[in-house]
Parts: C-alpha cells; structure tokens; sequence
C-alpha cells in the first residue's frame, strides 16, 4: 500500500487503560476502555467492531501496530498475543513500538509542540517502587532515542540537558517528590500517539512478521520475595 492510503489497527495494553485506534484513509478512530485483566476480553471485538464500520478487513491493513512495553506484564502478553494471531491470520506484518516512545509522543500533541525541538523523559510506573524511564528528542519531524529504556528507582532518573525538556508520564500521584523537577505532562501510551508514529517507524523498515511480536519487558521479576519486601520496607 502506498503512504497515501496507509491503513493502521493500533492498541496498547500496557497501563491500566485500553487504547485502541483505527486509521484509514487518513481518518481515525480511537477509543478508550478499561484495561488490566479486561483487556484480554474487550481488545478483540473491539478490534472487529472498528474494522467493520470502517468496512476493512484484516488482510487489508498495513499493519497491526503495537505497544511493546516496557509495561503491564499481563497487558504485554495480551498485546502480543493479540497482534501476533490477528496479524498471522490476516498475513500482514506488526509494527512494535516503544511504550515509552507513545508516551513522549503523547506528550508533545499534548503540549501541542510540531516543528520546535523538545527532549522528553518519558516515565512508566513499574511498580515495585520502580519506573521505567527513557529520553527521546524530537528534532521538529521525527523522534530518536536519547537514553535506553532503563527501570530503576524513580530518584535515579535525570532531567537531560536540552532547551526545552518535559516529564511525562502516569508516574507524578506516586512518585512526585523523587522526580526530578522540571515541566510535567500526565501522558499515556495510547493509541493516537502510536497511529502518529507508524508512518516513520514503517518507512525506516521496523515492521516484522507476525511471529516476531515479542514484548519489551526490561525488568524480568513479576514480584518481589517476601523477604524482599521486608528489607525494602526496613530500608524506608
């Protein structure tokens, strides 16, 4: 397909939401629901309710597009799942995408910044007393990663040197005084950010094949022992 007529189905299921969108034709549709343990029931027939008032068929997609984590152990799972066998039944390829990355781009439609360069340190609750951090610059056109995705205590994460920064992200009712100071955004990785950045991601050649959905975890513990929970809260 060419770019004139790029038909994204995009979801992220790596929060507590469920965001889900459609593009076709340069029109969108992008809806919200509850996510965690629900996501796995309601991401598929919403899928299939969009596809068909639209009036599109899987296999006419470019691609499904995806947040990959870092994120919700259980919502990466699903999103994975889900983009792999919707995408292998249709044989279309998936396109991964940073949760982190769909965070700092929400945050610049947010703040509603185009062509002016902006640095975002884009932060996700990890739980465990813990964030999942990451910096991108935006140069007016396109992003690139600044920092790697790291998950680490929320003090340890530093505002990068650049004009213009913002902090965004779900992590501020939490963790708001270990942050550093500086600009704030609340900002999710939904949808609408993810439609915005498959075009780019498509054309430098980041789409795989459907058996290639794998997620971004970063951090390979579920929970904590409870020996380690006790030391931790010793250590408060």
């Amino acid at each position: 397909m060419t770019g004139q007529t790029q038909r994204w189905l995009a979801f992220d299921t790596s929060t507590e939401s469920l965001s889900i969108g459609l593009t076709v034709g340069g029109h969108s549709d992008v809806r919200t629901l509850a996510g965690g343990a629900q996501s796995s029931v309601t991401l598929i027939p919403t899928a299939m309710e969009m596809l068909a008032q639209a009036g599109v068929g899987l296999s006419q997609l470019d691609a499904i597009v995806f947040g990959r984590g870092p994120g919700s152990f259980t919502g990466l799972r699903t999103a994975c799942a889900v983009a792999q066998g919707l995408a292998f039944g249709a044989d279309i390829p998936v396109l991964p995408v940073d949760t982190l990355l769909a965070v700092a781009e929400q945050a610049r439609a947010l703040v509603g910044l185009d062509e002016q360069p902006l640095t975002v340190l884009a932060l996700l609750d990890a739980r465990m007393d813990e964030v999942y951090g990451a910096a991108y610059d935006w140069n007016g056109q396109r992003w690139a990663p600044r920092t790697p995705v790291q998950v680490g205590a929320p003090q340890h994460f530093a505002l990068p040197d650049a004009p213009r920064v913002l902090l965004a992200g779900n992590v501020f009712g939490v963790y708001g005084e270990r942050l550093p100071l500086g600009e704030r955004v609340q900002a999710l990785p939904t949808a609408a950010a993810l439609l915005r950045l498959a075009p780019a991601l498509w054309a430098t050649g980041q789409a795989v094949p459907a058996e290639q959905a794998m997620p971004l975890y970063v951090r390979d513990k579920v929970a904590q022992t409870t020996a380690e929970r006790a030391a931790a809260k010793g250590a408060t």
